[in-house]
């Protein structure tokens, strides 16, 4: 294989180029590629819009990269130069329309060649970028951040660096904590792609890779959403059932579930492997494996179980109350909660949460309280949280919004039917 080389330019003749070009065409192509490593067609399409000055990052379709202070000043001042001539960044000295990749070449070429930089190529610019990136940072960061994958990384830049190697093996003392948010953003990005569709089924289904690479068509019944292994039967989540559906209805006459979108033949576990460590370190989930997620999936319904029984023995629990049950942060006790409601096994009244079944909904609350004061005359807040089944505690905002509505009145301690003159 033939060898891949990278030509690192000259800090000190870079410096002298961007000052010498400091805002006109060629600084901006250059300065651009060696402090951000942005590729010709990126440079070339690249919009004020994709500048994101708040959070300081270039948003490109497939990653984020990070600016500098001096960088984002820079550009900022530029901006302000421009005075919104137009939405393009890299703009023609002449007429100040955008440039033909051909002319961003040609550009960069004759700036680099003015101060000896012959041998430097304007790619050559993106991978010294990615090289000092590599000597201060982790790969998953650097493969995030330039949208190279590990086995990239390690074949073109590990002879450059001082170690000879660029370590894709993931080093932790601990379980890997999942970020829900994180993950489910990346699932709506993936989708139905192969990495995304093998991401639902590891984290909802528990999955394993060699089951995903083999799994047919014909294991699958979406109307009975259940899904048929050898050794056992698995209910298909909300979630799982519509990238299915979505992706049946893109791949109608496929036999395998997930396969190569050019080919339409299976992956390989290895290959499948590598695109969904891809998407992982895309996502942001550097240190995070197929493996934790099957394991975090695992965790997810031991800890239904577990919320189950505690409000079999406790009726109601709090966020916090499931945080400390669970062992998990009080926004990952949330969404747990919040799925478990979502799914129709529980129900939230105010911060509180229980069976389904064990509590009138809230959607009938005020239906059962009138009812009970049409018979009985009148109620105490403890009636109230008797018949509706929750802590008195709660009954309170029910009971005001009802008054403000004027369904009811309050005497001393007592509600009764409000009475139209």
């Amino acid at each position: 294989m033939q060898e891949y080389v990278v030509n690192r330019p000259d800090e000190g003749a870079m410096d002298r180029i961007l000052e010498k070009n400091f805002d006109n065409a060629a600084g901006i192509i250059l300065r651009l590629a060696w402090q951000a490593g942005l590729l010709r067609e990126e440079l070339q399409s690249l919009t004020w819009a994709q500048i994101d000055f708040l959070d300081s990052c270039f948003v490109l379709p497939d990653r984020r990269v990070p600016i500098s202070g001096e960088l984002a000043s820079w550009l900022s001042a530029l901006r302000e130069k421009r005075n919104r001539v137009s939405e393009t960044v890299v703009l023609s000295d002449r007429d100040q329309k955008p440039l033909t990749p051909q002319s961003i070449s040609r550009l960069a070429r004759r700036a680099l060649d003015e101060e000896g930089q012959t041998e430097v190529r304007l790619v050559d610019l993106r991978n010294d970028f990615i090289l000092r990136q590599l000597e201060e940072h982790d790969w998953q960061y650097v493969s995030r951040i330039a949208g190279v994958e590990a086995a990239g990384l390690k074949a073109h830049f590990g002879g450059h660096l001082k170690e000879k190697t660029v370590s894709t093996r993931i080093r932790r003392e601990e379980a890997a904590q999942i970020d829900e948010f994180a993950l489910w953003k990346l699932l709506q990005t993936e989708r139905t792609s192969p990495a995304g569709v093998t991401l639902w089924l590891t984290w909802q289904l528990a999955l394993r890779l060699e089951e995903i690479v083999t799994l047919r068509w014909e294991q699958m019944d979406l109307e009975g959403e259940r899904l048929y292994l050898p050794e056992r039967t698995v209910s298909l989540t909300s979630g799982v059932l519509g990238i299915l559906r979505e992706l049946r209805e893109t791949s109608p006459t496929a036999e395998y579930v997930v396969t190569a979108p050019r080919s339409g033949q299976p992956y390989d576990r290895t290959r499948l492997s590598r695109l969904v460590r891809a998407a992982l370190v895309r996502g942001g989930m550097d240190d995070v494996t197929l493996r934790d997620l099957r394991m975090d999936c695992d965790i997810r319904v031991g800890g239904e179980n577990q919320v189950a029984a505690y409000l079999r023995r406790k009726h109601s629990i709090t966020r916090n109350e499931a945080a400390e049950l669970l062992g998990v942060s009080r926004t990952t006790a949330y969404n747990r909660l919040k799925q478990m409601t979502r799914r129709g096994k529980l129900v939230q009244v105010g911060a509180r949460y229980y069976l389904q079944g064990d509590v009138v909904p809230p959607e009938r609350q005020e239906t059962v309280i009138l009812e009970y004061l049409n018979k009985e005359g009148f109620a105490y807040r403890q009636d109230i949280a008797r018949i509706l089944r929750i802590d008195a505690s709660q009954c309170r905002p029910i009971l005001q919004k009802m008054i403000a509505a004027g369904r009811i009145v309050q005497q001393r301690q007592r509600y009764i039917l409000k009475i139209d003159a």
